[in-house]
């Protein structure tokens, strides 16, 4: 299967991750506060002046990200590593990083496995960059961040134009992440085409993982890397479930409409 954007064409896809002007004044005291850093490359997403999560766009990733995610009670949701290694994690997948949106054959570029420390992957490799924030608007129901990046070819050259769509919002012990984002094509013709590795995703902190039974490479509590013969389990309680009533691996690979873990 392919999916196709023609030239200066869009596809819109709203995904939802559950977990108006006003004043700039009013705007500081919001509920839901947005928070710009160009230096740092980020915007802070605070709920009761308490971290929630960033958009983060540094130049040592290939793609923009929410990193970390936490709940309402402030417990990270998201792995650390490869950005901030914690205790237990595997170092696996240097690509997988926060909660991110890309593919893994557009136009025969891998956007999805790109990363400082390839591996084995062949590539080409396609790159997405931050351009510029839209807007931001903090407010005491919501935040919205509506932001523009360009999905660049290996010769840097911008073929899709991707315009986001960031709704933050929750209530209670409730955090809600509603993303909406519309991809257009530029230069010519976008194919998708039918790969296993897209498109939105996230990496999951060690707890929420399935249990784990086979050797491993983890980091200890100051960030080295060990091997471990025997994966320690006992805090992992994570287990897949879709609506077409699948569960664990059985997940993997099927077509679903949700996908609760």
């Amino acid at each position: 299967m392919k999916h196709l954007l023609k030239t200066f064409t869009a596809g819109t896809m709203a995904l939802t991750l559950v977990l108006s002007g006003i004043s700039a004044t009013a705007q500081e005291k919001a509920k839901f506060r947005l928070v710009i850093n160009e230096k740092a490359k980020k915007v802070d997403v605070l709920v009761d002046g308490q971290p929630f999560t960033s958009y983060i766009y540094p130049d040592i990733l290939k793609k923009p990200v929410l990193y970390p995610v936490r709940t309402a009670k402030g417990t990270l949701v998201t792995g650390g590593w490869p950005l901030e290694p914690r205790a237990g994690e595997r170092v696996d997948h240097p690509h997988h990083v926060g909660v991110w949106f890309n593919f893994g054959d557009v136009n025969g570029h891998d956007f999805w496995n790109n990363s400082n420390n390839i591996g084995g992957h062949k590539g080409p490799f396609g790159t997405i960059r931050h351009r510029k924030v839209n807007k931001a608007v903090s407010g005491d129901d919501k935040a919205e961040l509506d932001v523009t990046m360009d999905w660049h070819n290996k010769d840097s050259v911008a073929i899709i134009q991707e315009d986001t769509k960031y709704i933050f919002s929750g209530e209670g012990n409730t955090r809600i992440i509603d993303r909406i984002t519309t991809l257009t094509a530029l230069k010519e013709d976008v194919v998708f085409k039918d790969n296993k590795e897209g498109m939105f995703a996230m990496r999951i902190s060690r707890e929420m993982e399935q249990p784990y039974d086979k050797a491993e490479k983890l980091t200890d509590k100051n960030g080295n890397v060990t091997n471990v013969a025997v994966m320690d389990n006992s805090v992992v309680t994570g287990k897949y479930l879709s609506d077409q009533g699948k569960e664990g691996d059985d997940v993997w690979g099927t077509r679903a409409k949700w996908v609760v873990l």
